[in-house]
């Protein structure tokens, strides 16, 4: 008499699969990519007419990135770590020189009447620039507005502007309104 072999039983064996595959897909921690907080304006209204905005030249910082990391700010070769505190001082225009910024009075709350700036600063890119260096100069740009607003923070309330209520950030936010223009990038160094 031949012994038969027993068969494994394999009919709920897709379940038990599926059932791990659940398990890891909901147990697993995902790397959230990291980017650049940016507020987009918001959507224009359908009969909204299209303004046509004369930006002085003063009123514009132009930073530009060439496709082997080199920067130019205001015509100008520049190094990655002296551009937050040119940022600084164009953002502010302190002496009120006719080569910065425009500055207009404006009333805000907790300040009174203040003589805000009214540039942009205007950041390109050439297709080519690594995004290591695209990173460094965004930082530095958003670094000297943060910096800015921080010293603002100490000097009116004594703490930093992190740790402000939202009514008092929003007052500083007026005073030194973040105002970075992105221009889409272009192939000026050759292709790559």
């Amino acid at each position: 008499m031949a012994r038969s072999t027993p068969e494994i039983n394999g009919g709920s064996l897709a379940d038990i699969a599926f059932l791990l595959l659940i398990f890891f897909l909901v147990t697993t921690t995902m790397n959230v990519d990291t980017g650049l907080a940016r507020m987009l304006p918001p959507m224009p209204e359908e009969n909204q007419k299209k303004a046509e905005q004369d930006v002085k030249q003063r009123n514009i910082f132009t930073v530009l990135i060439n496709k082997s990391d080199r920067l130019l700010v205001e015509g100008m070769p520049m190094e990655v770590n002296m551009l937050k505190e040119k940022a600084k001082e164009f953002i502010v225009n302190p002496n009120d020189r006719a080569d910065l910024p425009e500055k207009k009075a404006t009333e805000i709350e907790y300040f009174g009447t203040v003589k805000v700036a009214q540039g942009v600063i205007s950041l390109q890119n050439d297709r080519g620039t690594s995004y290591r260096m695209y990173m460094l100069v965004q930082n530095e740009l958003v670094a000297a507005y943060n910096e800015l607003r921080d010293e603002l923070a100490k000097n009116k309330f004594g703490k930093l502007y992190n740790n402000l209520p939202e009514n008092e950030q929003k007052a500083i936010q007026k005073v030194y309104p973040q105002r970075i223009s992105e221009a889409e990038p272009k192939t000026v160094g050759g292709k790559k």
